[in-house]
């Protein structure tokens, strides 16, 4: 199956996007999007209907804030969404959006710099018009551009990421039909044995069924990247596991691949209980949301990267703390 009228659909949307300005960019998103269009964004952006209320929402803030944008990607694929029976078709864009920053965003203040802004995002493409999208950003890697701290010290290491280590990632023609149906045979083979992990004498027992040993973990501030399963464990998959309780995972709302990429998002993935350590954050005793993004890489027969895209400002500010609120403080 094709998936370049659906990857046209995408790459135009992204060329008029380039253009707009704070005073056109909800006409722009109006051109290919459909009247009652479904957009998902992280906190504080949250679930928007319709072209207005998301250009509102995000790009009005954020075209105003940043001046000169780039769209540099790293990764670009469509499938057919697993979660549905193969039914609908979506395109992933994975990379930065680039710009100056030269006016508060979301009360982060300015730097007049060059600012990344890290996201990933999901589009629904239906008879030539996108019906849903999800756009996950990461606002903490942003805030720490900006010199702000908002949480302690991460585990892993903070740095603007960059995309494949092949630089094969922008699929703008059609990949090889076997090739993703190997790339998401691995990624569900992965996330059974994540949930079923019980059975494996250790945590390098699991892993190493599944992934490289130098694997890369590219995790969203606040955690931070790891490289090999070795630091994985030490510095990402140890504290998740002995630092949150009462794992139930929802499961995904979209999971797909295409040559030896795939990825899915749910809303929300997971639902944990931190008890203290995790972030570097005391326990709070409540129950809270993670909408995750997981964006791989396939290499030969197991998976060599990992990009990760946690809404971590939800997932505080349901247990209370408003790190964007505190942030307006300082």
């Amino acid at each position: 199956m094709s998936f370049q009228a659906e990857k046209a659909v995408v790459r135009a949307h992204y060329d008029a996007l380039a253009r707009a300005a704070p005073e056109t960019v909800a006409e722009v998103l109006a051109e290919r999007t459909t009247p009652d269009w479904h957009w998902r964004g992280v906190h504080p952006f949250h679930e928007q209907q319709g072209a207005g209320a998301v250009a509102g929402a995000f790009w009005v803030p954020y075209l105003t804030a940043m001046t000169r944008v780039q769209r540099r990607q790293d990764i670009f694929l469509a499938g057919l969404n697993e979660i549905d029976g193969f039914q609908s078709a979506w395109v992933i864009s994975m990379g930065h959006l680039m710009g100056l920053f030269d006016a508060p965003f979301l009360d982060i203040p300015p730097t007049r710099k060059i600012a990344m802004l890290r996201y990933a995002e999901f589009n629904k493409v239906e008879g030539g018009r996108i019906t849903e999208t999800a756009l996950f950003c990461d606002l903490l890697q942003l805030m720490h551009q900006a010199g702000l701290r908002p949480l302690p010290p991460q585990t892993g290491a903070h740095l603007v990421q960059p995309g494949p280590a092949m630089h094969d990632g922008l699929l703008h023609a059609d990949a090889d039909p076997a090739e993703g149906e190997a790339t998401l045979a691995l990624i569900n083979r992965m996330i059974g044995d994540i949930n079923a992990k019980e059975r494996f004498g250790s945590p390098e027992e699991e892993l190493g069924r599944c992934w490289h040993d130098d694997m890369i973990w590219w995790g969203p501030d606040g955690i931070g990247s790891t490289y090999t399963i070795d630091r994985y464990i030490e510095q990402h998959q140890h504290p998740f596991r002995t630092q949150l309780a009462d794992r139930r995972f929802n499961g995904h709302l979209c999971r797909l691949a295409e040559g030896k990429f795939g990825g899915f998002f749910g809303w929300p993935n997971l639902t944990l209980t931190p008890t203290g350590g995790y972030l570097g954050l005391p326990g709070s005793g409540k129950a809270a949301d993670m909408r995750v993004v997981d964006i791989y890489r396939r290499e030969g027969d197991k998976l060599a990267e990992n990009w990760i895209f946690i809404d971590i400002l939800h997932f505080l500010n349901m247990q209370g703390l408003d790190v964007l609120g505190r942030a307006a403080k300082i």
